[in-house]
């Protein structure tokens, strides 16, 4: 009996020609903005003032603004610092892993999730160097001579391995996506019209002339890039969970936390990258690139590590019973059945049950529902930083200690600032950047195009 393979779903729909590929990718760029984009921009630009304002007030005032106290003295700052190290981790994901494994689905979403890394790292930064209190001292963390005075940085500290992994890491991140930005650059330059638009362009450029010798030292270059990305995308959340590793605090001191934040991270990272996605394809109206095939691939990917991240849960729970330690059994206990157990269970119902609808295929193609699932899903993996920090913090050794942990307005204002600055940056580079590398996409025209699919009898 002969039996025909299926024929994989286009990646681009509507019969493209590689003229309408380029005007749709620069129509964004060089028309006026949509309403949409000037709203929800308005929205961003709102809240990052708002932000701006607490944290001058964190500086005038001091850290006695939050709500951290004796007990609990890393609370939102550490939390929200873990949570946008994990959504900037994605990009490079996107970017280099699936570049290495040659996957034709990451050519129209890659440089949207590498723009994301950039910004998030950026507005993660933000949160360690505030909770020192004395920012103007920052430049303490650097490893400086000892011209500076006598105090020099601890090595042993996993808060100094974070300043070199995720300085590295955006220093990686940010070279491999400008490097990928250079051809389209290129045809924006190619195609303006305005002196100055022509010269900007032409600097951001490069000269690139797009001759076979660019083309092949621009293809080598991006796979060395990868090559070097790749190990960063596990070093990096494997240090910042070293932040609670290497303690000796019940409920952190524990070696599964490098991969199990790895893959949480990859979770929150994907999330992430689908609410952006999907409000970027009807903004800009990139249906026809960003396509419900992308979506569904991505929604797989959020079982998977969903899944993975579900099993730590319970790995961490039952590794607290086996091991016998009276303090890490409580730890445990208390986070489920403590003060904070709703923060316990929204995590558990956030990212292990609910990734879980995405089995059925009607649901993980439907992009409403995919929408919600992504804001969801970030939810809950902030509420698990929440939980490893807070709950293993406020009950101490001594009773006389015990705490609660309640933030202040000044810190909620400082998170939903970091929220605005994210999508104000997003925003910006969606009007000035091409958001889709279409170099790329018109490399698999041929190969994943719908008129090229068309099955002829």
């Amino acid at each position: 009996m002969h039996q025909e393979s299926s024929i994989r779903e286009p990646l681009i729909i509507g019969s493209k020609t590689y003229h309408q590929i380029t005007e749709d990718i620069a129509r964004p760029i060089e028309g006026k903005a949509n309403k949409y984009w000037y709203i929800v921009f308005t929205i961003a630009v709102c809240a990052f003032i708002w932000g701006i304002c607490c944290l001058s007030y964190t500086v005038g005032v001091g850290i006695g603004a939050w709500g951290a106290n004796k007990t609990v003295g890393w609370a939102w700052d550490i939390t929200n610092f873990v949570w946008w190290i994990g959504i900037g981790h994605a990009g490079t994901l996107i970017s280099a892993v699936l570049l290495l494994f040659r996957q034709k689905w990451r050519m129209a979403i890659n440089r949207s999730a590498e723009a994301m890394t950039i910004f998030a790292v950026l507005c993660a930064a933000l949160f360690p160097v505030f909770h020192m209190g004395r920012i103007w001292q920052a430049y303490f963390v650097l490893p400086l001579p000892n011209q500076f005075g006598s105090l020099w940085v601890n090595f042993n500290s996993p808060l100094l391995w974070d300043v070199f992994a995720i300085s590295t890491y955006f220093s990686v991140s940010l070279v491999f996506w400008y490097i990928g930005l250079i051809p389209d650059f290129a045809t924006i330059r190619d195609r303006a019209i305005t002196p100055f638009r022509k010269k900007a362009y032409k600097l951001l450029s490069f000269g690139w002339s797009g001759r076979a010798r660019d083309w092949s030292r621009f293809e080598e270059v991006s796979l060395v890039l990868a090559g070097i990305s790749t190990p960063l995308v596990f070093s990096v959340h494997s240090i910042v969970s070293m932040d609670f590793a290497t303690s000796v605090i019940p409920g952190w001191h524990t070696t599964i936390f490098p991969p199990y934040f790895v893959a949480g991270a990859i979770f929150s990272g994907f999330a992430m990258v689908l609410t952006l996605l999907i409000i970027m394809r009807k903004v800009l109206g990139l249906e026809t690139y960003i396509t419900i095939k992308h979506i569904e691939y991505m929604n797989i990917v959020i079982i998977v590590t969903g899944s993975m991240v579900g099993v730590a849960y319970l790995t961490e729970l039952f590794i607290s019973w086996y091991s016998g330690v009276e303090y890490e059994q409580y730890a445990f206990l208390n986070r489920a059945t403590g003060p904070y157990w709703w923060a316990y269970w929204s995590m558990m119902t956030c990212n292990v049950i609910s990734p879980q609808l995405f089995w059925s295929k009607k649901l993980r193609t439907n992009i409403i529902f995919t929408f919600i699932m992504s804001i969801i899903v970030n939810i809950g993996m902030w509420f698990e930083r929440f939980v490893i920090i807070v709950t293993s913090l406020h009950r101490d050794y001594l009773t006389s200690s015990w705490t609660m942990y309640h933030p202040t307005f000044i810190e909620l204002g400082i998170f939903v600032g970091t929220i605005g600055m994210f999508f104000t940056f997003f925003l910006l580079f969606a009007r000035v950047f091409p958001v889709i590398a279409q170099s790329e996409l018109k490399s698999i025209l041929k190969a994943s195009g719908s008129e090229y699919k068309k099955i002829k009898h």
